[in-house]
């Protein structure tokens, strides 16, 4: 099957309900100036809410400053993950979280200026053009690392030739996490089901969202640590692997994606066609 989609319809901003995810751990040293960047990114929305997760995790006191930023900006939430086992559980309770407060738009980004706040105008930009999809690529033009290892650069970057020779994807780049999706398309996702225990969930997702209509735009990425656990590596392979059995299968999207988008109708509308 292939997607037709409409014309791409412009949507103004002062009818959107954004939701912020962004999972924090030992944050204390930047939470403060960093909510603060990303709510003053997030400008002629109707509304906006960010909902930093957190867990047992977090012991360096910045559940405490969430929990004071929160009493004086509603729209600061702390969602406390207590059954997170780990990031993915994290990111995935705070998806739970925006789609349930009806977010159109859910923004996901990394704590600790890691992804830069000042990118954020570029996916309201390019969802406001009919996307369901936004990704921010480092390797596009205009897209940029620092801070960061040889080794993690090459296994970014290999990691998304892999998965774009494997699965058939066509992004940039694939191992990312800093991200805008409409609430159709997320919860699509959430249906189907994330496996993957580790970063490579990121992966996962922007396989399946290649049946929607996606966009990537320019980021400035900075390595919060130089090194990558051989576990992580090792668990991505393995869960690549099972992606493209699944795709050699037929099986790779299992959801019934009309069903999603008449289930969402926000944004731009699509049909299937053999």
């Amino acid at each position: 099957m292939r997607m037709i989609h409409s014309p791409p319809a412009h949507i103004t901003l002062n009818h959107i309900r954004l939701g912020i995810v962004c999972p924090m751990a030992n944050e204390r040293d930047t939470v403060r100036p960093f909510i603060a960047a990303v709510l003053a990114h997030c400008t002629g929305l109707q509304a906006v809410q960010f909902f930093a997760v957190v867990d047992r995790a977090s012991t360096d006191g910045t559940v405490a400053i969430l929990q004071e930023l929160s009493q004086a900006d509603a729209r600061v939430t702390v969602v406390w993950a207590e059954a997170s086992r780990c990031v993915v559980d994290a990111y995935v309770r705070g998806y739970q979280e925006a789609i349930a407060a009806q977010c159109d738009w859910i923004l996901e980004i990394d704590a600790g200026f890691s992804h830069a706040p000042t990118d954020i105008p570029k996916f309201l930009a390019k969802m406001q053009q009919g996307y369901d999809c936004v990704f921010g690529s480092r390797f596009c033009r205009g897209g940029k690392i620092s801070d960061s290892s040889w080794r993690r650069y090459v296994i970014s970057w290999g990691g998304t030739f892999l998965t774009n020779l494997l699965l058939g994807t066509k992004l940039a780049d694939m191992t990312s996490g800093f991200e805008m999706f409409s609430r159709r398309a997320l919860q699509a996702v959430l249906d189907n089901g994330i496996h993957s225990r580790n970063h490579f969930f990121q992966t996962e997702i922007r396989v399946f969202c290649h049946h929607f209509r996606i966009a990537e735009v320019p980021i400035h990425y900075r390595s919060a640590s130089a090194s990558v656990n051989n576990s992580v590596v090792q668990e991505a392979f393995k869960n690549l692997w099972r992606l493209t059995r699944q795709r050699l299968n037929g099986r790779l999207w299992q959801v019934d994606l009309c069903a999603q988008y008449s289930r969402h109708p926000l944004g731009a509308t699509a049909k299937l066609t053999d």
